[in-house]
């Protein structure tokens, strides 16, 4: 009896099976992969937005010592998305009996809202401080 060489339609169907799977693992992998990168760029952007906001929100003499202020973002960094801004101040910390011209220690709690084309809103909020005094109340 001569022996062929050569491979069995069974091992043929079992390789290529093999293959099948390996190459489906990879897709989704790869594909998953591609949308936390896509995920954590808007992350990255929407912390950039808070910081620069944040900034000017911290050196803005004309803001209100309690209250909330909000608005939008606008321009190339924004590439098209949805997104907003939102400022809630409070005095946070002061002497006792703190009267109007003291300094006191002021709250500025930003939440950064965005809505990526195929998502549900997703915020990013920042916290901080800065002395600030009480304004005194005109006649």
């Amino acid at each position: 009896m001569s022996k062929r060489a050569g491979f069995s339609l069974l091992e043929v169907l079992v390789a290529t099976l093999i293959m099948g799977i390996a190459v489906t693992t990879l897709l989704v992998g790869l594909s998953q992969s591609v949308r936390n990168a896509s995920r954590l760029a808007e992350h990255d952007r929407a912390a950039m937005l808070a910081r620069n906001k944040m900034n000017e929100l911290l050196l803005d003499a004309q803001l209100p010592l309690a209250g909330s202020v909000e608005g939008s973002f606008e321009g190339p960094q924004v590439q098209g998305e949805l997104t907003g801004w939102r400022a809630i101040t409070r005095p946070f910390e002061g002497q006792p009996n703190s009267g109007p011209g003291s300094l006191i220690l002021q709250e500025v709690a930003l939440e950064v809202w965005w809505k990526p084309e195929h998502g549900d809103r997703r915020t990013l909020r920042v916290d901080a401080y800065r002395p600030t005094r009480i304004p005194v109340q005109q006649p």
